[in-house]
């Protein structure tokens, strides 16, 4: 009876079925479930924008990385299921109303929807990492997925313990993440089971690359969106005009950075590397997270700059406009070092050249619109000149 349950609701047909060099494509359902994840981004932004303190960049950081990650598992899950088979698709709805419930429960997820953030992380969490090793049962994939089950369900505990205890909360869930963003790099280590190799994950690397330029679209598509949302709501004098033609070339050159310097290297070392699972958890779990928590921070600094051109900064707004394009910055280089096998250090260099400029924009009283054009002036250099190794 369970055994023929489980035939039904994971068949080994729910798998891709792929040649030796086939790469599989990204389908339909995968851009449908990113859907949420724009309304998630928007949701980040606006909790740091109503929470412009140091301890809500904290439990913003906490709340990104919990969206970050479920994403991040929800797409390499998708290297090897099959979106497109009817009990994928069943798999991946299920997930995106998880992921919509935690969207949904991220005002106030350190208050009153605690629960709904945190269990609808921790169901999201279980049901995928289950479900994989179902249909991969009596393969060595089924036992890394357990394995990964298992480091899920012992974060999961302290998801939920932030959920019981209030005035514990924030600590708890940080450590829920340190341990979620670990389990990786100890390979999901158990007792008596032991760790599984990256070998035994046999990914195939370009998919889940195009996953990580898609969502990273998403997080630009959150800035036009900030900034449309802000103009509409506005009188057009011509301050805040020209703040934000500075914003929107911001969110350009952030694309331009990523897409014109990093992408083609991206797809060109997966192509030639044979370990795509190594390569793939440093320079797009990872450092595509970074870079993705950048543009969120980055759409926020804009938006407080947009709102108010000719206003003395303040620290909020320094904070966002120095912290954001180089959090970006950061993860770019680490993209870049992990790919190329090289340290880019113009990227460096800009991101030393954004921190001088916000301290005295800062220390001097500057307007903001002041700090954008800097700040703007800085990444349209890198742009220009910062593409080591080609032409630009």
């Amino acid at each position: 009876m369970i055994q023929s349950m489980i035939l039904k609701l994971a068949p080994k047909a729910a798998l891709r079925q792929l040649a030796t060099d086939e790469h599989p494509h990204v389908t339909n359902i995968e851009l449908f479930f990113d859907l949420v994840y724009v309304f998630t981004i928007i949701q980040l932004s606006h909790f740091l924008l109503a929470h412009s303190s140091w301890l809500g960049a904290l439990e913003a950081l906490t709340l990104f990385a919990a969206v970050w990650w479920s994403w991040n598992y929800t797409a390499w899950a998708t290297n090897w299921l099959d979106p497109d088979h009817a009990r994928g698709r069943m798999l991946m709805v299920v997930l995106m109303a998880c992921a919509l419930l935690m969207a949904i429960a991220m005002p106030l997820a350190f208050s009153s929807r605690a629960g709904l953030f945190a269990g609808a992380y921790v169901v999201m969490a279980l049901t995928r990492a289950g479900y994989m090793a179902l249909v991969f049962r009596g393969e060595r994939m089924g036992q890394n997925y357990a394995q990964l089950g298992a480091w899920s369900g012992i974060s999961g505990l302290f998801w939920m313990a932030g959920v019981w205890l209030p005035e514990l909360r924030l600590g708890c869930w940080m450590l829920a993440v340190v341990i979620d963003y670990a389990a990786p790099y100890v390979g999901f280590w158990l007792p008596g089971k032991g760790a599984t190799p990256m070998e035994s994950w046999p990914l195939r690397g370009l998919h889940l690359l195009e996953r990580n330029q898609q969502v990273f679209i998403i997080a630009l598509g959150e800035s036009i969106l900030l900034l449309g949302g802000l103009l509409v709501g506005n009188a057009l004098h011509a301050d805040t005009l020209a703040a934000a033609t500075v914003g929107f070339f911001l969110i350009v050159t952030l694309w331009w950075i990523y897409f014109v310097h990093l992408t083609e290297a991206g797809e060109h070392r997966f192509l030639q590397e044979a370990d795509h699972t190594k390569l793939a958890r440093a320079s797009l779990a990872y450092a595509h997270g970074i870079m993705v928590g950048g543009a969120i921070v980055t759409a926020v600094a804009i938006e407080l700059i947009v709102d108010h051109p000719l206003e003395p900064v303040h620290l909020p707004v320094v904070t966002a406009a120095a912290a954001g394009p180089s959090i970006f910055l950061f993860g770019s280089a680490m993209f870049r070092r992990t790919i190329a096998k090289k340290m880019p250090f113009a990227y460096l260099i800009a991101v030393v050249a954004l921190v001088l400029w916000s301290w005295l924009a800062f220390s001097f009283h500057w307007l903001g619109l002041w700090l954008g054009t800097g700040v703007l002036g800085i990444l349209l250099s890198l742009a220009r000149f910062g593409r080591e190794g080609n032409r630009a």
